[in-house]
């Protein structure tokens, strides 16, 4: 559905193709860099329009001149109430109070479907997240970016994109060897054999318990005493796969579910890198060559070693990328690189979620994109910084090799999946994030997840009282009632639609959470206004003034259903 600001901003085409017929205006201007927007400045107006200063060079007009000619016109809309000049030319509109309240109609009309946009157009976008290497549960660690992942993908499937949720399971590298050696020893265990202490470079935790208990049952003592060569293959696909059940697990309690899983080594197996790589050579991106030597003293062991590289400085990468050893085998890159032309063949645009880690790695798979895909297919990187726990004033370590981690499973179950889901969101994903278990379940107007749902809470306690003053809720409010305070709320869920819009363009879901946090916060101002003045309050003696308060109220509510429900939180009706 179209927002209030596209409606505007179709007015003005409008006034700007009749300005064109008048021959005030040349014909075949391009308009699509006009903009209908929120001022900066609140008090300059409700919407503003940068379309005297675009239009005017190529219209060989002055910008300031242009705009008393547009301006007049837009003044004489149904509901425009002034239409201003400000500055060098941009024009300031101020809208009756009509305009917004059917735009509060319209946010009751379209309940769940509000906010939902269609600028996707159906694109095909393949959203990677999580990928965590299948080597043990999930931890907080990965917890960030699987939530950032996953809210992407909610915002730009509400914004109208075809989105596939990938989880890419790194089970081909030397980590995996680690996962199925240490579940060898497990598995000797349960056979009854002291194993003693795990050495060093394994991963100990319990969790691989029950992973060489299964291998005991299934194949008794045939791999006891047994070469690797017989079983490190076999004890990697059972390890691996028993952490990938055990991870999907670890995901749905955050509600998190994937479209499509795929594997490493089915890929390497599959070929797929040798296709990717023939490809780059016909055009002539690959070649045989020596690294230039690392910058400053060069360490005692540095060689010069030829290698298959990549020409990724033709795509804006600082040195062209190895994609095989001088052993034959292929790098981490060889393997990365066609993985994302696999992605690319059924996508229009390609987003990974990774981890802060990883951010010297984008500008080659980028480069790699851009060569396979002939810069059809775009790559956005959205890198994920860290968050930090802390209990009792203490911060939280967490390695998996030491087995002394803090898994996701457990914070979910102490604090809940919506407020893990929220706080998550609470700032960009390229800041660092504190994550303290005392802050996040605090009930005060600091802690931002319980803010937000109080606001929703207090929404729904509304709907109760109203029934029981005994009041109709069947008929029909009058929302000319509402006072100009009340209709500054209706401003502002009004830029819900374009939040939306603007969080699918910029792949930020984050900017879902800052502006219900703003919203809360104005409706909990608007509803406080009643403890000084009870004829102010949502509910009062007159049954119509009431019935329009609670109209705004329940618009509030449903925005703020809406905007938790594409951060994939479950918005509380009652809190404690």
């Amino acid at each position: 559905m179209p927002t209030l600001f596209d409606t505007y901003r179709g007015h003005l085409l409008d006034i700007l193709k009749t300005l064109e017929g008048e021959g005030a205006l040349p014909a075949g201007l391009d308009f699509r860099n006009v903009a209908v927007e929120p001022p900066r400045d609140a008090s300059h107006g409700d919407l503003a329009t940068n379309a005297a200063m675009v239009l005017a060079k190529p219209a060989g007009q002055n910008p300031r001149a242009l705009a008393g000619l547009i301006a007049p016109r837009l003044a004489d809309l149904p509901e425009v109430a002034a239409a201003e000049l400000a500055g060098p030319g941009f024009i300031n509109i101020r809208l009756k109070p009509g305009a917004w309240l059917r735009e509060l109609d319209a946010v009751l009309a379209g309940r769940a479907d509000y906010g939902r946009a269609s600028i996707g157009a159906g694109q095909r976008v393949n959203v990677e997240y999580v990928s965590a290497n299948p080597t043990g549960p999930m931890h907080m660690g990965h917890c960030r970016g699987a939530v950032v992942g996953d809210a992407l993908a909610n915002v730009l499937a509400f914004a109208g994109y075809d989105v596939t949720r990938e989880y890419y399971i790194n089970d081909a590298g030397s980590q995996v060897d680690t996962l199925a050696r240490s579940a060898h020893l497990r598995y000797r265990e349960a056979l009854g054999e002291d194993i003693g202490e795990i050495p060093e470079g394994y991963y100990p935790g319990e969790y691989l318990k029950p992973v060489g208990e299964a291998l005991a049952a299934e194949f008794g003592d045939r791999y006891v005493g047994k070469p690797e060569s017989e079983w490190l293959q076999l004890f990697k696909r059972k390890a691996s796969g028993a952490m990938m059940d055990m991870i999907r697990t670890d995901l749905a309690l955050l509600g998190i579910s994937h479209d499509l899983y795929s594997s490493e080594a089915e890929l390497q197996a599959s070929g797929a890198i040798e296709a990717a790589v023939a490809q780059l050579r016909a055009d002539g991106l690959v070649y045989e060559g020596v690294l230039e030597a690392p910058k400053g003293e060069l360490p005692d062991d540095w060689e010069p070693v030829e290698l298959t590289l990549f020409r990724s400085t033709r795509f804006g990468d600082d040195v062209d990328r190895p994609i095989r050893k001088s052993d034959g085998s292929w790098t981490y890159f060889g393997a990365d690189l066609a993985y994302h032309f696999q992605k690319a063949r059924n996508a229009d645009q390609l987003i990974d979620i990774w981890g802060a880690d990883h951010a010297g790695t984008v500008k080659r798979i980028q480069a790699a994109v851009a060569a396979l895909t002939g810069g059809s297919v775009p790559l956005d990187v959205k890198l994920v910084q860290m968050v930090r726990l802390f209990r009792a004033g203490e911060p939280v370590k967490m390695s998996k090799r030491s087995g002394n981690f803090v898994t996701l499973a457990d914070v979910v179950e102490e604090v809940g999946k919506d407020v893990v889901r929220f706080i998550m969101l609470t700032r960009r994903s390229d800041a660092q994030l504190d994550f303290d278990f005392a802050k996040v379940v605090e009930q005060s107007k600091d802690n931002p997840v319980f803010y937000v749902q109080y606001a929703h809470a207090r929404t729904c306690s509304l709907k109760r009282k109203f029934a029981e003053a005994g009041f109709d809720a069947a008929r029909a409010p009058d929302l000319s009632l509402l006072d100009e305070d009340e209709i500054a709320l209706v401003k502002l869920i009004a830029q819900f639609p374009r939040v939306v819009e603007a969080a699918a363009t910029h792949h930020e879901p984050h900017r879902i959470a800052f502006y219900l946090g703003d919203l809360a916060a104005a409706f909990h101002a608007l509803w406080n206004r009643g403890n000084d003045d009870p004829a102010r309050r949502f509910i009062i003696e007159s049954e119509a003034l009431s019935r329009a308060r609670l109209a705004l109220a329940d618009a509030i509510g449903q925005v703020i259903r809406n905007g938790l429900g594409v951060m994939g939180v479950t918005a509380a009706e009652e809190l404690n």
